[in-house]
């Protein structure tokens, strides 16, 4: 059972006497997780959030990747997302699995899937060299059926970037606004949109950003209404988040 509409139907069945209660049971006590030695594959995680388990690549060899890629896949699960993983280990990932890897933020999407995109998330970046971490957070929200628009470069050093774009800001239903240096792009977003904002610090900056830290703190004490921090540098974390916002209903019309 991977997900809600696989445990839907066998309720469904049990209830038309298709199947016993004592085999719905087994399959609901067997479904839980999968165990590798090297990793615990939690199956019931779509059934409790909504999207598939991630891996995160970093620390991770290729073969232990693909051992978990290829038993998800086995069990239905698409759009798996692998995040900081590098060429050479998507490389070998493509050998026997089918898979989208983007090399700007390190990300793979294996058994890709095309899903409906719902609602509207905006990403904006600070600079260009925030991209990476933007891209972790868009591409995340894309492979868990966002719409999402890239709004990148639009930094408070050039702010008339920002407000030529007010259209889509003031359309989304949730803003990830990733920034390095000084982090202050998060804040002016969060004075001009009426939807959650999720602020990314990320390590851009010379060396009194301290790999992040700056951004981070500044985020943190923004005066700016409705708007989160995430980790430094966690984009993956940001594209979640505001997916979970984005998919609530009763926010905004589509």
């Amino acid at each position: 059972m991977d997900n809600k509409q696989d445990i839907l139907e066998l309720l469904r069945k049990v209830a038309g006497g298709k199947v016993s209660p004592e085999d719905a049971m087994l399959d609901l006590k067997e479904a839980p997780f999968e165990d590798l030695d090297y990793a615990k594959i939690d199956f019931h995680r779509s059934v409790r959030q909504g999207a598939a388990e991630v891996i995160y690549g970093a620390g991770k060899t290729p073969e232990q990747i693909r051992g978990i890629v290829c038993t998800m896949g086995e069990r239905g699960c698409r759009n798996i997302l692998v995040t900081r993983i590098g060429q050479e280990a998507a490389d070998y990932l493509k050998e026997t699995i089918p898979i989208d890897y983007h090399a700007i933020p390190r990300l793979g999407i294996a058994f890709p899937e095309e899903r409906k995109k719902r609602g509207h998330i905006v990403v904006a970046t600070g600079g260009t060299s925030d991209m990476a971490v933007a891209e972790e957070a868009a591409l995340t929200a894309e492979a868990m059926g966002n719409r999402v628009t890239r709004l990148y470069d639009v930094g408070v050093a050039g702010l008339h970037r920002l407000l030529s774009n007010l259209d889509p800001l003031m359309q989304a239903r949730c803003v990830i606004a990733v920034a390095g240096m000084e982090g202050a792009l998060a804040s002016v977003v969060g004075g001009l949109v009426d939807c959650p904002v999720i602020a990314v610090p990320t390590s851009v900056g010379y060396g009194a950003s301290f790999g992040g830290l700056s951004a981070l703190l500044s985020m943190l004490n923004s005066c700016a209404s409705g708007c989160s921090v995430v980790n430094i540098d966690n984009g993956f974390g940001a594209g979640y988040l505001a997916s979970r916002i984005n998919q609530m209903e009763g926010i905004k019309e589509e």
